[in-house]
């Protein structure tokens, strides 16, 4: 059978031999990167120095996307010729080394190819992420490139790379910017203090960045996303390897492997990342700490699952239109979509999926191409796997293979930010996440919510921003779990506070069953309660824009139905979608202010981590300010002042 043939690839046909689920081989992967960088480089300038691929400007300038073009796609070609050990059919290296020549001859000149300097963020600073794509470009494909250039070509291209070492970055995961950079010019023999110092600060914020469990947050708050594995696993890590440095891989192996055990889940049956966190039009990037686990052999999953879930993630991209009919990648999640984008998104920026890539580095003879596929995570048993260290609780569906990410830790809030109703981001906001479902856009009703709305000031309905995680567990088999937070309501400005208002929250899953318990403090009398559940579009039933089987949201305690309310601009994966409410009214305070209510998605089957009919719905009774939550052999129960969650009976 051959495979379907996306825009500008030549795929070779399926092999359901030693690829049963998703057909693609080590052969496929260099396909797409190849077809990915001959489309690419239809719209470099006359020299390659810059890629200016057509859309929509970033907010960093057309200069900038041109750069980003060159060192993004560089980083596609550096995997692809570095794995091949230096096989270069498509004369990549070549292109690359003349782009590099031109870009640095005069940088800063508002001329056809010169590149734009590397200077502070914010403002001018986003050469500083693409120095790091260049970077690590060149030590990749260092025999092949690097040490056949002119001297005088490399001396350029050093000036030009040293202002990631002297300008200030973004305070996150850009800090591994400079690193990796200073990485490079250390291993051609170009290393100082400076370069020492850029390591060695990288390195000392990242361990301020831990948070255990295999997480990092970006920075000093509380982000935890795609970023962990695509940045600040990937970028140590691969120093670690590229240097040989048997110190650094044991100190930052062991944490991509603890990663790689949640996150491993966080990959649907059919192959989709979990749509959650900024940044999302880097697509198949997702994949790049799996590749690096089985590159360095840290990581937990087998090689045929590790190639599963790279697979399945590149097809499931591929199959969906994230190449348009030029072969290139659009700024989106399937195809083209606003909503995934932020304002530094700029039409090279989907090429940061080049990460995905470093599978590559893996050597053809290696099991990770040569094992047969496996099932991934979320294909076993029902599971439900909680990370308490980003307040992140995994629920995954073996009849569909849906994954859900009940979120009570990741916010994208800085430290010292205030909290600003306009500034909800629905891509953390939100209580609820899967591999099938996307957020809301920001001006429509929000999905997976919980808002308040006062009497004092009618129409407005509260946002939740800051998120202070307060506990998350999972049974050790899998077949329950819970986490917790609170946040303070946050309402447009204007009118009225009301002080000493919080909102404590609870999810306990099961099968496919969520348990979603709100407690409202310090609400004044006739506050309005609005809880909405899962976004879908109720005419399609099936296919990749659609959900397969079925959602609800039913009230269980404080709460009543109410009409469900349209979001026009629909979702990444849907044009237009139905969210179902729940609506309450807080009558005052203790057991009157809880509400709790079942929500679902998904296809009922079997829902045994053990086997067996589906788990039972779930039964909830409140009383004397506790709440508990049952099934058939066990439950939990909840508590208040302080909140506390334990296991009832055995099961």
């Amino acid at each position: 059978m051959t495979a379907a043939q996306p825009p500008g690839l030549r795929l070779p046909p399926y092999d359901r031999e030693l690829s049963p689920h998703t057909g693609y081989t080590r052969a496929h992967w260099e396909a797409a990167a190849d077809g990915m960088l001959r489309a690419a480089w239809r719209w470099a300038t006359p020299r390659g120095a810059l890629l200016d691929l057509p859309g929509r400007a970033s907010v960093s300038g057309v200069r900038s996307d041109g750069l980003e073009g060159y060192a993004r796609t560089f980083l596609a070609a550096g995997f692809r010729v570095a794995g091949a050990s230096g096989a270069d059919p498509g004369g990549l290296l070549e292109r690359y080394a003349a782009g590099l020549a031109a870009g640095t001859r005069s940088p800063g000149r508002e001329d056809a190819e010169s590149w734009p300097l590397i200077l502070d963020h914010p403002g001018r600073g986003q050469p500083m992420v693409e120095s790091a794509s260049v970077a690590l470009g060149l030590r990749l494909t260092r025999p092949w490139l690097w040490d056949r250039l002119d001297e005088g070509v490399r001396e350029r291209a050093e000036a030009w790379l040293r202002g990631a070492l002297r300008h200030t970055p973004a305070p996150n995961n850009w800090y591994l910017f400079p690193l990796t950079v200073a990485g490079f010019l250390e291993s051609v023999g170009r290393g100082d203090t400076e370069t020492a110092a850029a390591i060695e600060r990288g390195l000392t914020l990242l361990e301020g960045w831990w948070r255990g469990e295999g997480w990092y947050a970006d920075g000093d708050g509380r982000a935890f996303d795609h970023y962990n594995g695509w940045a600040l696993h990937l970028y140590p890590v691969l120093h670690a390897q590229l240097a040989g440095d048997a110190a650094l891989l044991a100190r930052y192996g062991p944490r991509l492997r603890e990663h790689l055990t949640s996150f491993g889940l966080m990959f649907g049956a059919d192959g989709a990342p979990l749509y959650f966190g900024r940044s999302l039009t880097y697509r198949f990037a997702a994949g790049a700490a799996v590749a690096l686990g089985a590159l360095t052999g840290h990581t937990p999953l087998a090689p045929g699952v590790s190639r599963r879930l790279l697979s399945g993630a590149l097809r499931y991209f591929l199959d969906r239109d994230a190449l348009d009919g030029r072969g290139l990648l659009t700024l989106g999640w399937h195809g083209p979509h606003d909503a995934s984008l932020q304002e530094y998104s700029g039409p090279a920026s989907p090429y940061w999926a080049s990460k995905g890539f470093a599978a590559l580095l893996v050597p053809p003879d290696d099991p990770l191409w040569t094992a047969p596929e496996e099932p991934a995570p979320s294909e076993g048993p029902d599971r439900a796997l909680a990370v308490a260290g980003p307040g992140l609780l995994l629920q995954s569906t073996g009849a569909d293979g849906l994954v859900r990410l009940h979120n009570h830790g990741s916010d994208h809030v800085r430290p010292g930010q205030g909290e600003a109703h306009e500034d909800e981001d629905p891509l953390y906001a939100r209580f609820a996440y899967s591999t099938r479902t996307g957020p809301t856009a920001r001006d429509n009703v929000p999905d997976n919510h919980l808002a308040l709305q006062l009497r004092a000031r009618p129409g407005e309905w509260s946002v939740r921003r800051r998120i202070e995680p307060l506990g998350a567990a999972s049974a050790p088999d899998g077949a329950w779990g819970w986490a917790a937070s609170r946040h303070r309501p946050v309402f447009p400005p204007g009118g009225p506070p009301a002080p000493s208002l919080w909102v404590e929250s609870v999810t306990v899953v099961r099968g496919r069953w969520e348990v979603r318990v709100h407690r409202v403090v310090g609400a004044p009398e006739g506050t309005r309660v609005r809880l909405t559940g899962w976004a879908t579009d109720p005419d399609t039933a099936t296919g990749s824009t659609g959900l397969i089987g079925s959602t609800g949201l039913e009230p269980l305690y404080g709460l009543a139905a109410a009409e469900a309310m349209r979001a026009p601009h629909g979702t990444a994966f849907t044009r237009w979608v139905r969210v179902p409410v729940l609506e309450g009214e807080v009558r005052g305070p203790g057991a009157g202010a809880v509400c709790a209510a079942l929500a679902w998605l998904g296809e009922a089957g079997e829902a045994g981590p053990r086997g067996g009919a589906e788990a039972a719905r779930p039964v909830v009774r409140v009383a004397d300010g506790s709440l508990d939550i049952s099934w058939a052999g066990g439950g939990v129960r909840l508590a208040f002042d302080p909140l506390t969650v334990g296991r009832v009976g055995p099961g």
